[in-house]
């Protein structure tokens, strides 16, 4: 059977390249594209049988890794590997610990980018060359993501609703459970992140956010 693959990223070129990219490693290939984060989620729920998803780190809809924690939050078989030109180490790092399956840089070789896929496809996780896992450097966010680590499935997608500013009553709609189990689950999270209010857990989650990335690698955007 043929296999599928998501690209998402808000760069139609970027994504023409990515096609290019994918279109050598087998023939049959279906490859859907998303141009934002909610088309990307959409392509996860239409197609249920993608087998690979790659995901930039910055685009309208998502900031940061708090992208990534949601989709392996509402797609748990669904593999990510995290496509980004922030590539130092502490944001591979975080990005394997917060369950992508791999991390490629944008300005990998066509070639490193099929092997990376490859890679992944067989069950490895997958770095840019020469890359070494190290430690944390930053206590504080070890700390926290330890404590996102601990967060189920549904908790992890409430946080991430959250941080979209959605209330209870719309989490309850989206996700089709009662108000009460919202809250409970806020509650949890609340409780997790060791935090007393919903905007204390958002701007816990946006220390891993696209700023902070950038102010810790230099990049400038």
């Amino acid at each position: 059977m043929a296999k599928t693959f998501i690209i998402a990223d808000d760069h139609p070129l970027f994504r023409g390249a990515m096609r290019q990219a994918l279109a050598g490693i087998e023939d049959g290939l279906e490859i859907v594209e998303a141009g934002d984060f909610g088309a990307a989620r959409n392509a996860a729920k239409e197609h249920p049988e993608a087998d690979l998803l790659l995901l930039d780190l910055t685009m309208p809809g998502v900031s940061g890794l708090s992208g990534l924690i949601a989709l392996r939050a509402e797609y748990v078989s669904l593999p990510v590997v995290v496509v980004s030109a922030s590539d130092d180490q502490a944001t591979v790092r975080r990005a394997l610990d917060l369950g992508a399956s791999g991390f490629i840089s944008k300005s990998a070789s066509i070639e490193e980018i099929r092997d990376g896929i490859a890679a992944v496809l067989s069950g490895e996780i997958w770095t840019p060359r020469g890359f070494e896992l190290g430690l944390e450097q930053d206590p504080e966010v070890a700390d926290l993501i330890k404590r996102l680590q601990t967060l189920t499935p549904q908790q992890s997608r409430v946080l991430g609703m959250l941080a979209e500013g959605l209330l209870n009553k719309q989490i309850a709609y989206e996700l089709n459970v009662s108000e009460a189990t919202i809250k409970a689950h806020v509650s949890a999270v609340l409780q997790k992140l060791a935090v007393d209010s919903r905007t204390q857990a958002v701007i816990q989650l946006s220390k891993i956010g696209t700023d902070a990335l950038d102010r810790e690698s230099g990049t400038v955007r």
